[in-house]
């Protein structure tokens, strides 16, 4: 069996994101995977461990959009080198306040054995807090 490489591995988890895939969101991260968001918002701090980035971070900030909606990803660049990978996606959606959310991120992702085990991701934060919190 043949390991699929880092830039596959992240392209495959943004497009799960994107498409509501949750089998395959949970498979790309390994155990003990870290997620580090930025800023000073609820969502600032380093996501230890994959039930917990996939539930907790993933999942409550999906709960912080609209009812019934889900915010719209798209994967717009990827650059890889050996195991890191620079992923670059737009999100776009209604929140819970009815404002209207459309940011750009970016995610350091490092790729070992086929698995993500640590992202460190890059957005607009000022957006976040005034459409997400505000």
């Amino acid at each position: 069996m043949t390991a699929v490489d880092p830039r596959t591995v992240v392209v495959n988890y943004v497009n799960a994101v994107a498409e509501g895939d949750l089998p395959t969101v949970l498979a790309s991260f390994a155990d003990d995977a870290t997620w580090t968001y930025p800023g000073d918002l609820p969502l600032s701090r380093v996501w230890r461990g994959r039930d917990v980035i996939v539930e907790d971070f993933l999942g409550g900030a999906g709960a912080l959009f609209a009812p019934g909606s889900t915010p719209e990803v798209a994967l717009t660049n990827v650059i890889a080198d050996g195991e890191q990978v620079v992923a670059e996606w737009t999100s776009k959606g209604v929140t819970v306040n009815g404002h209207v959310y459309d940011n750009r991120c970016l995610g350091v992702f490092t790729v070992r054995d086929g698995m993500i085990v640590s992202v460190r991701e890059y957005t607009d934060t000022q957006h976040v807090e005034r459409t997400l919190f505000g």
